[in-house]
C-alpha cells in the first residue's frame, strides 16, 4: 500500500501542531513536527556557544548534530545525541535565536534532507508532517497539502490561552514577532497551487481537525 503524506502549513497559532497530532492519531499515521529540527539545532548551537548569528559556524556545526525525533503522535520526544531536549527546546533562551537558525538557506536545506528521510523510513500507513513550507519544499508531492489558518485575532486568543502567565499584549507582541521573522523566511498565509485551505477562526478544536480530516479522506480517493 503507498504510504499516505500528510503535508500541512502555517502560521504560528493557528493549531497546526496540535491538529495535525490529533489527526495522525485518529488516522493512526505517524506526525512530525518539523520546527522541533530548528529548536533542536537552536539548543545545539547555544550549547556549542556558537553565535547564532554567524551563519557560517552555524553551518559548519551541521555535520556534527545528532538529531532524532519520534514520530509516534502518543510517544512524542526530541534528542540531540543522547541528551532529551523535548523540554529544553521549548525554553525562552532557545525561542529567542531560533528565527536566526531557521532563516540559513543551508539548514533549511540540511534539515530539508532529514525530514524527508524520517517520512520515507516512516512504517505507518501514513504520516502527517506539519511546519513551514511543507506543502511547498519538504513535501510537494504529499498526497494531501493544507494550509491551516486563522486570523490574527483568533491565533492570539488561542496562544493566550495557552500562555496563560503571559499578558495579552505579551501574547500579541510575542505572535506578531513571530509572524515577521516567519514571512521572511516563507510565505506562510497563502496557499499555493494545489493546496486546500482550512481556516479555522470560526471552527473550535474538533471541528477543525474533521476539516482537516474531510481533505485528507477526500485526497486519498483521487
Amino acid at each position: 500500500m503507498t504510504k499516505t503524506v500528510v503535508a500541512v502549513d502555517g502560521p504560528a497559532g493557528s493549531g497546526k501542531s496540535s491538529v495535525s497530532k490529533a489527526a495522525a492519531k485518529r488516522l493512526g499515521f505517524d506526525y512530525l513536527d518539523t520546527g522541533a529540527a530548528y529548536r533542536a539545532l537552536s539548543w545545539y548551537v547555544l550549547d556549542r556557544s556558537i553565535d547564532s548569528t554567524d551563519a557560517a559556524a552555524v553551518v559548519a556545526s551541521l555535520p556534527d548534530f545528532r538529531y532524532t525525533i519520534g514520530t509516534d503522535p502518543f510517544g512524542y520526544h526530541v534528542r540531540v545525541g543522547e541528551t532529551d531536549v523535548t523540554d529544553s527546546i521549548r525554553e525562552p533562551r532557545v525561542s529567542a535565536v531560533v528565527s536566526n537558525i531557521a532563516r540559513v538557506p543551508e539548514v533549511r536545506s540540511y534539515v530539508t534532507g532529514i525530514f524527508r528521510g524520517i517520512i520515507r523510513d516512516s512504517s505507518a500507513p501514513g504520516i502527517v508532517v506539519e511546519g513551514r513550507d511543507i506543502t511547498t519544499v519538504v513535501a510537494p508531492d504529499a498526497t494531501a497539502r493544507i494550509l491551516l489558518t486563522a486570523s490574527e485575532e483568533a491565533r492570539m486568543s488561542r496562544r493566550s490561552a495557552e500562555l496563560a502567565s503571559e499578558s495579552a499584549s505579551e501574547v500579541a507582541s510575542a505572535l506578531q514577532k513571530r509572524d515577521r521573522a516567519d514571512s521572511r523566511v516563507v510565505d506562510f498565509m497563502t496557499a499555493a497551487a494545489g493546496v486546500t485551505t482550512v481556516d479555522s477562526t470560526t471552527l473550535n478544536f474538533d471541528e477543525t481537525v474533521d476539516a482537516v480530516l474531510d481533505v485528507i479522506r477526500t485526497s486519498q480517493k483521487t
